[in-house]
């Protein structure tokens, strides 16, 4: 008999994370969130962030991922692993992570699944948003986080509310977007920037004074309706970092 799955398989949000291409603008999202949080001091601390920032956020990503995929023991299983790495970085720095940065981190993660679909794909329906924000909002109790909103109306208010206390430019945002360049090299970096423009809420765009291009969204347009053919495929190598390539190419999971 099968165990019972964490997220049921004819879910929206399986559909979001099993396409790469989503995927990666999630990555691009949390990479601007990251960048702006008050908290990012605490990724600074363990030293992983600015070494390797795409590491990071890919590690972030593959995690909800595996979540989103597994079953619910196992699902269960890797988010109690998620909160004793979080607590093994408490003990050695002798302070507690805010309850607000992990709400932030959740947050995000609804916030750019929907947006990256939207982008990508098509609107949702409000049934579609109350599923994956009940999605994460049990990954967020089982983690014991707090003050998570009981629905994804709630939770539209909430994200607000966070975003304007919890993202500022501080000193860590031009050293984390200088890494980001560093890492993913001037053409793919230019297009990152581009697609966090289309991406983020207007506050924290605002904050990264990120304009959109309409050279991109037209790179957009062809890459949405070519998506069969090796053009598709051209565009794709464009915009992924070449070290994480693979590991993003194998987020695909085929619909049910």
């Amino acid at each position: 008999m099968n165990s019972q799955q964490f997220v049921a398989e004819n879910s929206i949000i399986r559909l979001i994370w099993g396409n790469s291409d989503v995927v990666l603008f999630i990555f691009a999202g949390a990479a601007a969130d990251f960048a702006l949080n008050k908290a990012v001091d605490w990724l600074y601390f363990s030293g992983k962030l600015p070494a390797d920032p795409l590491g990071r956020l890919f590690s972030t990503v593959s995690y909800a991922h595996k979540i989103i995929f597994a079953s619910e023991e196992n699902a269960h299983a890797a988010i109690d692993a998620i909160t004793a790495i979080h607590s093994a970085v408490e003990h050695k720095r002798k302070a507690s992570i805010p309850d607000w940065a992990y709400r932030d981190v959740l947050y995000m993660l609804i916030q750019y699944s929907i947006n990256a679909w939207e982008l990508l794909e098509r609107q949702l329906s409000p049934q579609e948003k109350e599923e994956i924000y009940n999605v994460f909002y049990r990954m967020g109790t089982r983690m014991d986080i707090g003050g998570l909103p009981l629905s994804f109306t709630l939770w539209e208010a909430d994200r607000l509310k966070h975003m304007h206390n919890d993202l500022a430019v501080s000193k860590y945002t031009p050293d984390l977007f200088a890494q980001y360049r560093k890492h993913l090299g001037g053409l793919r970096y230019r297009i990152m920037l581009r697609a966090q423009a289309l991406l983020l809420p207007e506050y924290p765009k605002k904050l990264l004074v990120l304009r959109s291009s309409g050279a991109f969204s037209a790179m957009l347009y062809l890459y949405k309706y070519s998506r069969l053919n090796r053009l598709t495929k051209k565009l794709r190598e464009l915009m992924l970092p070449v070290a994480y390539r693979s590991q993003i190419l194998a987020l695909d999971v085929a619909p049910v």
